[in-house]
């Protein structure tokens, strides 16, 4: 049985002293994840007190403004691979906005949604951005799922100096003062999740992602990682989004017997992957995996049966105990249903409108030039715990938290930061201009997408 253990505590490496004095090359991999860790070891406390702003929201007593609302475009799949992940997403962004209608809106101003569909297709999700911004005329965008759809979204974005809020973890190497980033950045998910795993589970990785730019750049963020803590890397696997047979991955993962395998596949691929892992016999007893882009709603449909024993690297869990936390799952299942469940790239959403809301309030316009300049630092108290935009970067400070599956589908915390961890969105190993030539060099190799091409349509999930 792993017990829960405290990430990244300052000045105290959560490596125990007798693996230390074992061997010298276990001497070694502590001095190489001490170093390492020093890109998370800063002052927390000191970081919110001075850079992060604690801005209260409002509430109005006045009627309603019906005739002149604040809109709100959301883009993400309702159809496709992609939306057995973002339907739930778009549950959670609609729960916010009621509620922020129902304490008065914002500046007393009625917040009407306008969702579309991604449709599972990078492309169309880049033509919707352009219709809400176009036709309809919307304030803000929230949605997107896959990097694919982030980054053809972008230049959409860009172009009409407009602003997204972009809700899931992701690969980084990536900065644009046209997005807010409410999901995790590397050192916040992937990093933290290799040390914990080379520390409890084993040294040999097995990679395994769908075939787009996060589940490659992710990897190469592990492959580098892992190097440092002197592990290996035994087999490294894509498959298209939306596929659905994973037997010749299995084998190679039988032949290479890993002792972990490290999941970046996306979508309903998961529920093919899991079910042959089992099929094969492969189980979390005697090969664990450690998943990025499944949570507690992707459980829902891949069976709990199929993942119980293995591992997520989240910010959020259902399962926290805090009343911010409590009060967002009732309402939550109030609204939607008693069976459903909340998430981590739902919570990011739902704290995204409450964060836009916020910043509104504080510029006391919908203009992106004030609202932009007044999100910078703002913090928030979400179901997660206290996040805040850093104001270098737009993206998140949030814990990290690695999570084990339970029969229920529900997760065990096993490892957490406790203190919120400043986002760095560049890994330091390289610079800015070397990421963005690996970044290129997977676009062109892909024909001017930011997923592989080989993709076929797929049927409505």
């Amino acid at each position: 049985m792993i017990q829960t253990n405290k990430l990244f505590l300052r000045n105290k490496p959560f490596f125990t002293m007798d693996k230390v004095l074992a061997t010298i090359a276990i001497i070694g991999v502590f001095i190489l994840a001490a170093t390492a860790l020093s890109l998370y070891n800063l002052n927390n406390e000191q970081y919110f007190q001075e850079t992060l702003i604690e801005y209260q929201p409002k509430s109005y007593s006045v009627p309603i403004i019906e005739d002149d609302p604040i809109k709100i475009g959301i883009i993400h799949s309702l159809t496709g691979t992609m939306a057995i992940s973002e339907k739930p997403v778009v549950d959670s962004t609609l729960l916010a906005i009621k509620q922020l209608n129902d304490r008065g809106g914002i500046l007393g101003r009625k917040v009407t949604p306008i969702v579309l569909d991604g449709q599972s297709d990078w492309n169309t999700f880049a033509n919707q951005a352009e219709h809400l911004i176009v036709q309809e005329e919307v304030d803000v965008i929230f949605g997107g799922w896959t990097s694919a759809s982030r980054k053809t979204m972008l230049p959409v974005i860009e172009k009409y100096d407009h602003l997204l809020f972009y809700p899931v973890q992701y690969e980084g190497l990536e900065q644009s003062p046209n997005i807010v980033y409410t999901g995790a950045a590397p050192n916040q998910q992937v990093i933290p999740a290799v040390i914990w795993a080379h520390q409890n589970l084993g040294e040999r990785f097995f990679l395994v992602g769908s075939d787009y730019v996060f589940p490659r750049s992710a990897n190469e963020i592990i492959k580098h990682q892992i190097e440092k803590l002197g592990g290996e890397v035994v087999g490294e696997e894509y498959k298209l989004l939306g596929e659905k047979n994973f037997d010749d991955v299995i084998e190679k993962i039988s032949t290479t017997n890993p002792s972990v395998i490290l999941n970046t596949i996306n979508g309903d691929s998961n529920v093919y992957f899991f079910k042959t892992l089992r099929n094969n016999g492969l189980t979390s007893e005697n090969i664990p995996t450690i998943s990025f882009s499944i949570a507690e709603d992707e459980i829902r449909h891949i069976g709990a049966e199929y993942v119980k024993g293995d591992y997520a690297s989240w910010n959020y869990f259902q399962s926290l105990e805090n009343e911010s936390n409590r009060d967002f799952v009732t309402s939550f299942k109030n609204e939607y249903g008693q069976d459903r469940v909340t998430d981590d790239p739902m919570e990011a959403a739902y704290n995204g409108i409450f964060l836009y809301a916020k910043a509104v309030e504080k510029a006391e316009t919908t203009s992106l030039h004030n609202v932009r300049n007044a999100i910078k630092g703002l913090t928030l108290s979400a179901p997660e715990g206290t996040v805040g935009i850093d104001p270098t970067n737009q993206h998140l400070a949030k814990v990290i938290r690695i999570g084990q599956i339970l029969d229920n589908g529900q997760f065990k915390i096993v490892a957490s930061s406790e203190d919120p961890i400043r986002p760095i969105p560049y890994p330091d190993y390289h610079s800015k201009s070397e990421w963005d030539e690996f970044l290129n060099d997977l676009y062109v190799k892909w024909d001017g997408n930011w997923a592989n091409p080989g993709i076929v349509e797929m049927d409505d999930v």
